[in-house]
């Protein structure tokens, strides 16, 4: 064999076997999808609802191209064509009027539709009902708990899942009802009639004192943990086996066991502190002043001895390395919407008698409405505290949410937190003003009050990495990172697609479309905002 014919045979056996390491490596020759090295976000289409609420939760078909997205304003579901990403067109509704009050949340999985429907009262048991998507076939109605807040499908379809939230009408009141929360476990059966299992809190009565202990705010008056606790959001591992729920007003995160229906443990996620370097706030819309109580509105981004209750929403689940780890969206939610009893109040206000000097630097100072002042906290931090020494002066300060997203490990240690980075990247804005609400745009309108409140967060893994995106239900926009490596994701851009008091407001729901899914090719992020009414569709243009 000449020189020329081995170094061509060499070569070619060469490519071969590099040809089929890749077949191998891609489950014979499913194409291997590239990493990108950045990326871009744009609005390439939307749906007008045109009113407040008319666009909430959204969930994707991609076997039949179909949008669904929770109207709010109408108690239904629209259903939109989304063949072309760039025109969304709706193509009909999903009435429940004839199961309840409203849907309050919608999953899709191969074609089968799950709607979470609201009873009325909503004290009452709920139910879910299925859709056929392609031609809207109502096929089964379920009997679930009080006030279905949220539903998900396992990743194998085998189950789905609903957060009965179970929130009270009221406390203390002659007619008075708080029932309890639980989590919904339904085995689907498709042609055939699915059942239900309860994975409920009735282990952990009379475990009050001890859930406070450990961290998990139990603080309804005369409620037991059952009604206390009150399931918001749910994510499940990659194996369909573990589900883990937010307990948002709880300050807690539930695991659950699919299979038995049991909530195996409540983990309480402890709290933010604020005084550290790059985990500061905007705690004030009357900080453009020194030491007064009469100041104007001013960026002032800065660290304060005051601890922030996660109190998450969203919250989505990945793998690295063969763990799991959690993502939270640290919303903040206060008790403050029902006759009997309302947390929600000042530092000023609640703290008539000072701060206690021996705890806070300056107390006199810090009280005033330019610092501390304004700050919304609770008053009632766990179990009935006040937070107050014996002088009647405060000695610990409870905001509500994190103003950020988390990263926790299995065994619910904190890995990540992405500290002031949402309020210092959205001080400069050029299209709204900083801190301003989904209805207004005021200068350091919800400084004093959750800030940007991040609200939802989706995953999209896309080659090798995996992004997270966080929605900020009040500034509004969707910020991006990179979460690959979870003790240390990176800012990869955020996206605003409102104008003042206009254009895309308070985003509600969204869901990540990968490209093997996507109509047109493009990984989607399909955002529906609750105050504009729109459902917007947004492209991720990558580089390699």
């Amino acid at each position: 064999m000449s020189y020329q014919k081995s170094s061509r045979w060499a070569l070619w056996a060469s490519s071969a076997l590099v040809v089929a390491g890749l077949v191998a490596a891609c489950g014979g020759g499913d194409p291997v999808e590239a990493t990108p090295t950045s990326m871009t976000l744009e609005r390439i289409g939307a749906y007008e609802g045109g009113v407040l609420g008319a666009a909430e939760i959204t969930a994707f078909d991609a076997g039949t191209a179909r949008l669904f997205v929770v109207n709010g304003a109408n108690g239904t579901v629209d259903v939109l064509d989304l063949r072309d990403p760039k025109a969304p067109r709706l193509i009909g509704t999903i009435n429940v009027s004839s199961l309840g009050a409203g849907v309050n949340s919608v999953a899709v999985h191969d074609g089968l539709v799950a709607l979470a429907i609201e009873a009325s009262p909503k004290t009452n048991p709920g139910v879910v009902a299925f859709y056929s998507a392609a031609d809207l076939r109502q096929l089964e109605v379920i009997t679930v708990g009080a006030q279905p807040d949220m539903v998900t499908f396992t990743p194998d379809g085998r189950y789905l899942l609903v957060a009965n939230e179970g929130e009270p009408n009221s406390y203390g009141q002659a007619d008075s009802v708080d029932p309890e929360g639980s989590i919904s476990i339904i085995t689907v059966n498709r042609g055939g009639k699915s059942t239900v299992a309860t994975a409920d809190f009735k282990a952990f009565n009379g475990k009050e004192a001890e859930l406070r202990a450990q961290g998990v705010r139990i603080y309804g008056p005369g409620a037991s943990a059952a009604q206390d606790l009150e399931p918001e959001y749910i994510t499940v591992n990659e194996s369909s086996t573990t589900a883990y729920v937010t307990l948002q007003e709880n300050n807690a995160v539930a695991v659950v066991d699919i299979a038995s229906a049991k909530v195996l443990s409540i983990r309480p996620l402890g709290f933010k502190n604020h005084s550290m370097a790059g985990m500061g706030l905007d705690a004030s819309d009357e900080d453009g002043g020194t030491n007064t109580n009469s100041g104007t509105p001013a960026i002032k981004i800065a660290a304060y001895p005051v601890k922030g209750l996660y109190l998450p929403d969203a919250i989505a689940t990945y793998t690295v390395n063969g763990e799991v780890y959690l993502v939270t969206a640290n919303e903040g939610d206060a008790r403050a919407d029902w006759p009997g009893f309302n947390e929600e109040t000042r530092v000023r206000a609640h703290c008539d008698k000072g701060l206690d000097p021996t705890v806070f630097t300056d107390a006199a100072n810090l009280i005033l409405d330019s610092n501390l002042g304004r700050l919304r906290i609770t008053s009632t931090p766990n179990g009935g505290s006040a937070g107050k020494n014996a002088a009647g002066q405060c000695n610990e300060l409870y905001s509500f949410g994190a103003r950020s997203f988390s990263i926790w490990n299995s065994s619910f240690t904190r890995v990540f937190d992405s500290g002031d980075q949402f309020e210092q990247r959205t001080q400069a804005l050029a299209n709204v003003k900083f801190n301003a609400s989904h209805d207004n745009d005021t200068l350091d309108g919800r400084s004093a009050s959750k800030g940007p409140e991040p609200e939802g967060v989706v995953l999209g893994k896309i080659g090798a990495k995996t992004f997270a995106f966080i929605g900020l239900e009040r500034v509004g926009g969707v910020m991006v990172y990179d979460i690959t490596n979870p003790v240390s994701p990176s800012f990869v851009t955020y996206f605003n697609a409102r104008t003042g008091a206009t254009g895309d407001r308070g985003p509600e729901g969204l869901i990540f479309v990968p490209a093997a899914k996507s109509p047109n090719g493009k990984p989607l992020l399909i955002l529906g905002h609750e105050v504009s009414g729109t459902t917007s569709v947004l492209q991720l243009n990558l580089s390699y």
